[in-house]
């Protein structure tokens, strides 16, 4: 008999309904007091509005030693299945009704509801593309942050709380637990794993393991499992195709691979009912339990191989960024082929749909017919390609003192390795990145005005002071040190304006002065005058501007500011201080 206080809003409603905060506070208080050995109930952390952040860590052996599968839900709380599904899956295998003897071998750290904020801004139509349940959470947190964007700048406290939970137990797997936007389909669920595409090679015949051999057993249990993330070419047009995006380090299934660990992005199909989506969703976590029970240690070992070989990364191109095409001879299902135009044709299993213009926007509409199944044969451009790679330093970086306690404060929320100079270095040979160009968003993301960087290292003398921060590259989190400390790198802190003050001009001359130095100057230096004509004449764009010509000269003058787009972090390649301590 099915004890109730074990038991889900969702499994008592028949799936209509999903339960709030205190159902969570409830089951986690529930779950430790019926398995007070295996189960510990965990308070990690507290939200922007201050309500508690709670985790279930499940074991029948010290969690220390064994493999940890990680369970992150409700970072989208709209999207409630993987709550649901992980108490569910949890019950069971503690119970032992599902995968008995399991977390002898492995443990399971169970987030259930991320974004607790969000989980209470309980609606109808949060999630207007989605087949239930009745109500549900809203997308962002009560600070209006979409925590899938907040991994590397860790500006949200429920990320800070996160970051710090997995600081202290290391997960060798995370699942992140969503539901999928778009389109209307067949397939149930869409599995992306890494390190496949990016990350550790080391690591990829693992992570190509864990995904195949998760897809085959959602296969065997009826569902149809996707080895990708559905993202259209073109939004809202199925034959446009698909598109394999190689996630940066803001999302988690970037994230996890600059730590060298294994991730899952686990997306159940948003038109599937909402018992169905539980229910696969649970599959998938007992398949997941499985599968790090069986290899989990044979996959630990290797994640500490890659571990000690990133910090031996100094010297070696790194890729920090990717684009995305076609590959031939790419894993997907016996009947695809390569078609004309260079794209892989896929044989899709989607619904028949019209495209026809809209009397209310004009624009062409999608109107899918489930009841009608269909082979979609589109590209699919799956294809990654490096697009940013960088030379690690063979030292590390420094970051100046001005900039110390604020980066020195992100790097310890990642665990990275640090330590503030405690002696003046002087005569260092450092490189220092300058800014030739510097183009601002629009408008802001996720709370930031990101800043896109071009620009070039130039190596110089300097001396650095007591209190600058030295940041080794030799440790085993140098790809994430790389993602956050590299300017172009799309998700460092540069990139997500940290840095802004340092590319905004402060002093100006006025333009009655600047006349008057121009002049100056081109009586002075010949060569100076010399370049002057032949920009005048080789571009008219800079001829027909009048700022643009008193700014050749004031670039040029001892009156210029030294510091204007200089990025504040610069690379080494001495070790400045040894060894390191831990943030």
């Amino acid at each position: 008999m099915q004890d109730h206080t074990l038991t889900t809003v969702a499994e008592e409603s028949g799936f209509r309904r999903t339960g709030r905060t205190d159902e969570v506070t409830r089951l986690c208080a529930a779950f430790a007091a019926a398995w007070p050995r295996a189960v510990r109930s965990l308070e990690f952390g507290h939200s922007a509005e201050g309500r508690p952040m709670r985790a279930l860590l499940a074991c029948r052996t010290d969690p220390r030693r064994v493999p940890i599968l990680m369970l992150q839900a409700g970072i989208h709380p709209g999207e409630s299945d993987g709550k649901d599904a992980g108490f569910i899956a949890l019950r069971e295998l503690l119970g032992e009704t599902a995968a008995p003897a399991l977390l002898e071998r492995m443990a399971i750290l169970f987030v259930p509801a991320f974004n607790v904020d969000g989980h209470e801004r309980f609606e109808r139509w949060n999630r207007p593309n989605q087949n239930g349940p009745e109500e549900t959470g809203w997308r962002a947190t009560a600070q209006n942050l979409n925590l899938n964007r907040d991994y590397t700048k860790a500006d949200a406290p429920e990320m800070r709380a996160l970051l710090k939970l997995i600081r202290d137990w290391d997960p060798l797997v995370c699942a992140d637990l969503h539901v999928t936007d778009g389109a209307d389909f067949q397939p149930d669920i869409s599995l992306q794993a890494e390190p496949i595409n990016q990350g550790d090679a080391r690591l990829y015949a693992a992570g190509r393991e864990l995904c195949d051999a998760l897809i085959a057993k959602l296969a065997a249990q009826g569902s149809m499992p996707l080895p990708f993330y559905p993202d259209f070419a073109k939004p809202d047009d199925p034959a446009s195709g698909f598109l394999l995006t190689v996630y940066s380090p803001r999302f988690s299934t970037g994230y996890f691979p600059q730590r060298n660990r294994f991730t899952v992005l686990v997306e159940t199909h948003s038109w599937k009912d909402y018992a169905t989506r539980v229910r696969v969703t649970r599959n998938t976590i007992v398949g997941l339990a499985e599968l790090v029970a069986v290899h989990g240690s044979q996959w630990r070992e290797q994640t500490r191989q890659a571990d000690a070989a990133a910090a031996r990364l100094g010297g070696t191109d790194v890729v920090l960024d990717y684009s995305s095409g076609w590959r031939e001879g790419a894993s997907g299902r016996s009947t695809d082929t390569v078609g004309a135009g260079g794209a892989r044709i896929l044989d899709f299993p989607g619904y028949a749909y019209t495209r026809n213009p809209s009397p209310i926007s004009g624009a062409p509409v999608t109107v899918y017919d489930p009841n009608t199944p269909q082979i979609w044969r589109v590209p699919f451009r799956d294809q990654v390609s490096p697009s940013l790679v960088v030379k690690a330093p063979h030292g590390g970086y420094v970051v100046p003192v001005a900039w110390a306690q604020d980066v020195g404060a992100h790097l310890a929320f990642h665990g990275i390795k640090y330590e503030p100079l405690r002696a003046r270095r002087s005569g260092v040979r450092a490189e220092f990145y300058r800014a030739s160009a510097v183009h601002f968003a629009a408008t802001p993301f996720e709370g930031r005005m990101r800043a896109s960087l071009t620009g070039s290292w130039q190596r110089e003398t300097q001396d650095i002071p007591v209190g600058a921060l030295f940041v080794p590259i030799a440790q085993p989190l140098a790809r994430l040190v790389m993602h956050l400390l590299e300017p172009e790198a799309p998700d460092s802190f540069a990139a997500w304006g940290f840095f802004n003050a340092c590319f905004e001009q402060k002093e100006y001359m006025e333009p009655y002065v600047a006349e008057q130095i121009a002049r100056t100057m081109l009586a002075e230096q010949p060569d100076l005058a010399a370049e002057f004509a032949r920009r005048l004449k080789e571009d008219a764009a800079f001829a027909a501007s009048p700022p643009a010509r008193l700014d050749f000269f004031l670039r040029r003058h001892s009156a210029w500011d030294s510091h204007y787009n200089l990025c504040p972090v610069f690379r080494v390649d001495e070790l400045l201080v040894s060894p390191p301590s831990a943030a």
